[in-house]
């Protein structure tokens, strides 16, 4: 598949995934400063942002997509940063192809398998009335009532946009809320297999996330055994967008 990426910058390859329900504007202004050392290609995984939505969505599929964009750029070794879902599609490319990595940022997720998979959000989506929506503000206000939390609402709402259907403009979604809600658990799966992987790798965890704990300190070890570990403090799972100084200074220096 053929993923859309915003492309800045020059100097050494550097590839950035963003989570479940984002798109690569989430990466704008660290993609920016970086892009003064590095060719950045900030990337929309399948099924969202502007790339093609498609049935199958796994982390085999959007690492197969990534390996695509990285052998159709002509790039012969990436340097690669990941957030959340976007983390986990870097450590699956990274363990299916270790030769095309030279360095590996994790944002705040584990290999493992995971039990919370964001079904409230997916079901505070499906609530809203997008037949019928008039505004932003009234996409706000329904999600409103189920998500309380400012920072997840309006993370959300950037994907909000209007799309012509039929001689009229409607809201919609960029990421494909369909196949997401179907196929949610995929996102929960492992990805720790095959192992190890020697490939240097930085886990960034936030202090106030509980998506790395201690308990996964030992398996981080034995699937990434050249990794390392650094928590960001005052940071919840969204890292790199609570503390994107402090996040920068740690990727930058590991990069």
């Amino acid at each position: 598949m053929q993923l859309f990426f915003r492309k800045s910058g020059s100097g050494p390859p550097l590839i950035i995934l963003h989570g479940l329900f984002g798109l690569s504007d989430n990466w704008a202004t660290l993609a920016r400063r970086w892009s003064e050392r590095f060719t950045v290609h900030a990337v929309d995984l399948r099924n969202h942002g502007q790339s093609p939505h498609a049935e199958e969505w796994d982390y085999d599929v959007m690492s197969d997509d990534v390996v695509e964009l990285i052998r159709a750029e002509q790039l012969q070794q990436v340097r690669l940063i990941g957030h959340s879902m976007g983390g986990k599609v870097a450590m699956r490319l990274a363990l299916d192809h270790p030769a095309l990595v030279q360095r590996l940022v994790v944002a705040d997720i584990a290999p493992r398998a995971y039990v919370k998979n964001q079904r409230d959000v997916v079901e505070a989506l499906l609530s809203v009335d997008m037949e019928n929506l008039a505004s932003r503000k009234d996409a706000e206000a329904q999600l409103g009532q189920r998500i309380q939390d400012p920072g997840t609402l309006q993370f959300l709402l950037k994907s909000l946009y209007r799309k012509e259907n039929g001689g009229e403009k409607k809201f919609t979604w960029r990421f494909n809320l369909e196949v997401i809600g179907r196929k949610l658990e995929n996102i929960s799966e492992a990805t720790n297999q095959p192992a190890p992987c020697f490939v240097d790798t930085l886990f960034v965890r936030g202090e106030r996330s509980d998506y790395i704990g201690s308990e996964d300190e030992t398996e981080i070890a034995g699937v990434f055994p050249h990794s390392q570990i650094v928590t960001i403090p005052g940071a919840g799972h969204w890292v790199h967008a609570e503390q994107p100084e402090l996040f920068f200074e740690a990727a930058d220096r590991f990069l």
